[in-house]
């Protein structure tokens, strides 16, 4: 059986490319501590939550207005038992424009229910997706919050 990925859908008002430009400006809808560059393919940033913990990662694919992928080379989830959980996970945005629509699925690959940190991330990945990206996408402000671990 194949393991389930964690995903999660929005549509909003919005081009696909404004969408990627967004989604590129990490910090306007993730609220966390960003350096680097996430705006061109092989970009390098580094996104930090508190503490030891980092997440570094690699814009591995970008194509304008239908896709962007972020490769998760290291990190350190101080929080669980295994630090490097994410390491070589990918984030990935699909986009669909159609009529001034676009939706968006979000897919974090290799995050799956038999991983520790499922529990806290996917509710995590919910909000930041669903509520924060979403008013970033349509009123310009993402919507911040103390993460769940």
């Amino acid at each position: 059986m194949e393991k389930e990925n964690f995903t999660s859908c929005i549509s909003a008002e919005i081009s696909a490319a404004e969408a990627i430009k967004r989604i590129s400006n990490v910090p306007g809808w993730w609220g966390i501590a960003f350096s680097g560059s996430s705006e061109k393919q092989n970009d390098q940033f580094i996104v930090k939550m508190g503490g030891d913990s980092f997440f570094d990662f690699t814009v591995a694919e970008l194509i304008p207005g239908k896709r962007v992928v972020w490769l998760i080379t290291d990190c350190n989830m101080p929080w669980y038992s295994d630090k490097k959980e994410w390491a070589n996970t990918k984030l990935i945005f699909d986009l669909t424009e159609n009529n001034g629509i676009t939706d968006l699925n979000f897919t974090h690959e290799g995050l799956t229910p038999e991983v520790e940190c499922y529990k806290d991330c996917a509710p995590g990945w919910t909000h930041w997706i669903k509520t924060s990206l979403f008013s970033y996408f349509t009123t310009g402000q993402g919507v911040f919050r103390k993460p769940t671990i």
